[in-house]
């Protein structure tokens, strides 16, 4: 049996609650996979796997389905911290080819900032695999630049959730995710 993703959906989520994992749980809920059996992996986004709205990839999930996710999550109970979840996707312009999918979880970033690093982390992944050079000296847009230039690389983009803890000190949960379906 193969278990290669034909399609993919981003969604992300906030929650906010007494308990760490109840606020986690909102999140969840608000991202509205709370009802998946979410299976962490590794980031590649496959060949020929297409990128679809979040109504449309759900209606290929039931309840309680095992679903395999690239999830960025981070939490807080300070007041006032600002906290991140960022996936961030790079996709070489052959779809024949995989792609990258990053991890960022922050505290203390803007989401444009924690986006931004998504991507870019993402983008140098997909990049060095398709011999495009890395040179840790070059700002981030001077490096998107050229990657964009070399004709390799299609598309970059980044899912992100943020927010604040709140202000009375109850755990504030972010989580941002890819959901690969089989």
């Amino acid at each position: 049996m193969s278990y290669v993703p034909r399609m993919m959906f981003f969604t992300k989520g906030k929650g906010v609650h007494k308990d760490n994992l109840t606020s986690f749980e909102l999140a969840l809920r608000d991202a509205g996979i709370a009802d998946l059996n979410l299976v962490s992996v590794s980031s590649i986004k496959p060949p020929h796997c297409k990128i679809v709205g979040t109504k449309e990839g759900r209606i290929h999930l039931r309840p309680g389905q095992v679903a395999f996710a690239v999830m960025a999550r981070s939490a807080t109970n300070e007041p006032n911290r600002l906290i991140a979840a960022s996936v961030g996707l790079a996709m070489p312009a052959d779809d024949s080819q995989y792609g990258y999918l990053s991890e960022h979880h922050s505290t203390g970033e803007t989401a444009q900032k924690a986006g931004d690093y998504a991507e870019d982390m993402a983008m140098e992944m997909l990049a060095t695999t398709l011999g495009l050079p890395n040179d840790p000296s070059l700002a981030w847009n001077q490096k998107e630049e050229q990657w964009k230039l070399s004709g390799k690389i299609y598309r970059t983009q980044n899912f992100t959730q943020s927010a604040e803890g709140n202000k009375d000190g109850l755990w504030t949960t972010v989580v941002s995710a890819a959901i690969l379906i089989l």
